[in-house]
Parts: C-alpha cells; structure tokens; sequence
C-alpha cells in the first residue's frame, strides 16, 4: 500500500518538474520573440546599395575559398 502512494508521489513530482520546465521554456521562446522584435524595429538590418548580388556573392566566395585554401596549406606545414 505504501509502495503505490511512494509510486503516485513519485508521478506527481514528475509531472509538477516537467510542467515548470515545460513553462519556463514558453516563457524563455515568448520573451526572445519580443525581445527579437523590438530589436528588428530599432535596429533594423541595413539594406545593400548594391544591385547585382550576385558579384558580391562571388566576391565573398572567392574571400571564402583563398581563406580555407590558405587554412590547408597552413595545417599541412605546421
């Protein structure tokens, strides 16, 4: 008899655990999503003044592709 109330205890503050973690992570999503939108409103991303992207996204590969084969040619020297 006892077995089961430790048993139904034990449910109990399982589910009272899960229910706050469950909670906080509501209130943690919701206050990141107004925190993202307050700071999307005052700070909003600049805009760019160029009107071919894709030359700069070639550009910004090219930077990407000599910085990782300058990577490599470091790792195998040293």
């Amino acid at each position: 008899m006892t077995e089961t109330n430790l048993i139904v205890e034990g449910f109990k503050f399982m589910g009272l655990g899960m229910g706050t973690v469950f909670l906080f992570l509501i209130v943690m999503i919701g206050s990141m999503n107004i925190m993202s939108t307050i700071i999307h409103k005052f700070f909003p991303e600049p805009q760019a003044a160029d009107t071919n992207p894709s030359a700069t996204a070639q550009k910004d590969n090219k930077k990407v592709v000599a910085a990782i084969t300058a990577a490599i040619t470091h790792h195998r020297q040293g």
